[in-house]
């Protein structure tokens, strides 16, 4: 079982920088942050596999957002330049245990869910 806790949303203005953290305990494998805007459906936004080696980015994020990861302290970042409004959403953290080289980039393929952390981006 992995249990995992977000934290670092608030209420940032466009152009701004926020990094999101996720303290698992049980030992993920792959890791990922989806999010899900007011009235939309939780989209993908990057994710990370236990190694660090390979990383997924939307491409409405990639260049901005940045995952990383530090197995020791078994913590996830998200670092986020750049903020605009439409990066307005909860953002979750979701991990998993079945796939001990590769990650994913769909919510199927992640079995562990936070509670999400908002973020609010004001123009």
């Amino acid at each position: 079982q992995v249990q995992l806790v977000e934290s670092g949303g608030g209420l940032v203005q466009a152009g701004d920088s926020l990094r999101l953290s996720c303290a698992a305990s049980g030992r993920p494998f792959g890791m990922g942050w989806f999010r899900q805007a007011p009235g939309k459906e939780r989209e993908f936004v990057a994710s990370i596999a236990w190694s660090g080696s390979s990383t997924y980015y939307a491409d409405s994020v990639r260049g901005r957002f940045t995952i990383s990861r530090d197995n020791p302290k078994s913590t996830m970042y998200l670092q986020m330049h750049s903020l605009k409004p439409e990066d307005t959403a909860v953002y979750y953290c979701a991990a998993d245990r079945s796939r001990p080289l590769i990650t994913g980039t769909r919510s199927f393929e992640f079995a562990f869910w936070g509670q999400g952390t908002r973020v609010t981006v004001s123009s």
